[in-house]
Parts: structure tokens; sequence; C-alpha cells
């Protein structure tokens, strides 16, 4: 007997199945918000599945399979299912998706305008992005910035965002209980837990948002701010797109207008209010 659930997050449709219930009832509880997809066929599938009859019961090993897969990936214990399940969407549309160029980036919006932050795991993206979609700003997406190719605009993809380690008690401090997902402790990236993305962020899935500043955040390093020139911004995004290679003409030509038309900064915070206040201080500094 297999579980299923199917949802739409932007423009990406997802159809999820699982060998066990437990991944596919959290993912209904958290994603209770979002609409499904409107035809019958989703854009990206995943599977969570025990590669061995008997690994269903004993000793449950979760392997994520979907339309791409890497095969040498290891399995998750069913207690980190959910987070099997982010995993998997994250890899059908890192690997599949070509409608957009895919930066790895945590965005947000203001007034049709939004700020990019791109960098690595641990660079504090998530966290600020986080923050800052509970306040005065509408988070557009945690794990992708969707960039269109023709219009240049960023297309809503606001997905759970993956709080890790400190950063977990920082939000939940902040935000009621039943946003919060549950903690997976001992994941492959250390205690992880998700925040259920603010009403109106899903319910503004359609509003995309022109990208008005690139921020490259790092946390605990030194404050301060730092000018980021094109031919060093066009290195880095490509560094962290996952399809800029794949899409060829097309997306070198998005990634040209976006590093020639929109400014780039890097800054160094090392606490949250920081950092929340180096973004609030640049946007002051750019023209409406």
């Amino acid at each position: 007997m297999s579980h299923n659930h199917a949802l739409r997050i932007g423009p990406v449709s997802f159809r999820i199945r699982s060998d066990w219930a437990a991944p596919i009832d959290t993912l209904r509880r958290l994603y209770a918000g979002y609409p499904r997809p409107a035809g019958a066929f989703a854009d990206a599938t995943v599977r969570l599945e025990a590669n061995r009859f008997w690994r269903r019961f004993i000793r449950p090993s979760v392997h994520i399979g979907g339309d791409w897969t890497i095969p040498d990936a290891l399995p998750l214990p069913l207690a980190q299912g959910l987070l099997a399940a982010e995993m998997g969407m994250n890899l059908q549309v890192a690997l599949g998706w070509r409608r957009h160029l895919l930066i790895h980036a945590s965005a947000v919006e203001r007034d049709g305008r939004a700020v990019m932050m791109i960098g690595a795991s641990g660079s504090g993206k998530s966290t600020l992005a986080a923050l800052l979609g509970e306040g005065d700003w509408r988070l557009l997406g945690d794990e992708f910035a969707l960039l269109g190719l023709d219009d240049g605009m960023l297309a809503p993809f606001p997905r759970l965002v993956s709080l890790k380690n400190a950063a977990i008690a920082e939000v939940e401090r902040r935000v009621p209980a039943d946003r919060m997902g549950p903690l997976l402790k001992g994941t492959p990236k250390g205690d992880i837990r998700h925040l259920v993305p603010r009403a109106d962020a899903v319910a503004r899935m359609e509003e995309g948002a022109r990208p008005a500043l690139m921020l490259f955040p790092e946390f605990g390093a030194t404050a301060g701010v730092r000018g980021v020139g094109a031919a060093e911004a066009f290195v880095r995004l490509t560094e962290s797109s996952t399809n800029y290679v794949a899409l060829g003409e097309p997306g070198f030509a998005a990634m040209m207008n976006l590093v020639r038309s929109v400014p780039a900064v890097a800054i160094g915070y090392g606490s949250s209010e920081e950092g929340m206040a180096a973004v609030e201080a640049l946007w002051a500094e750019l023209a409406p």
C-alpha cells in the first residue's frame, strides 16, 4: 500500500508517494494551505521507498526516488521522512526544471521588488529570509529563486523554510508553534526544523517580483558591507545555479541581464538583528 499527496508551490506541481504514512501525514499538515495541481499530471514526482520490502518494517530506511535520482545517495531513517520528502522535492526541481533560471537563494519582496540572498549553507540566508518574512516582507522562497528567462521576474516558490541548529530556537520565539514542523535531530546537516511560510506568502504565489538587490550574506564574518562587481556576481551566481549550463543561451542571457541591472553587495554580520538592520539600511538606499 502506498500513500500519496499532491500540491503546487508557485509554478511547480509535485506528486509525492511514500511506502509509509507518516511522511505524507506530516506533509499534508504542513502544506495544508497550498493548492493542489490544476491538472492530472505533476511537474515533478518524488518517491519515498524502501529498497527492500522488509525495510518497510525492520529498521525502516527511506530511499529518495523520482523522475531524477542520485543512485549513490544514502537513505535516511523513517524518523527523518519529512526531510527525505523535502530533499526529494529539491532534487526534482534542481535537476529537472527548465522554465526558469534556478539560483540557490532565498528571496523576500516588498512593494513589488525583491532582495535575493545568495550563499552556501551556513551563510544565514534562510534565517534572514525567515525573519524578514515575519515582518514587513513577503517570503518568496528559501531554497531556490526562480528567475524568468524572458521577463527577468522572480516567480514565488514559498516552500517550507529549512531552519538549522541555532536558527531553530531563534525563529521558534517569533512564530506560533502550529507553523513549525517536527524537530529532526541528528540529520546529515545537524538539527533541522521546518517553518511554514505566512499565509500571505502562499496566497500570493501568482505575484512575481522584480529583483532589486542581490545580497551575499556571511553570518559570523566581520560586520561590514562590500560592493560586488558584475564579474564577481556573475561567477558566484553561476556557481549557485543548478540549471545554468542546461539552459544554454537563454540562461546566459537571463544571468547577464540580472548582473547588469541589479546591484550586488556582500555583508558580514554577527547576529540576525545586525543582518536584518543591514538589509533595511541597504533597502533604504535603493531608488524606488
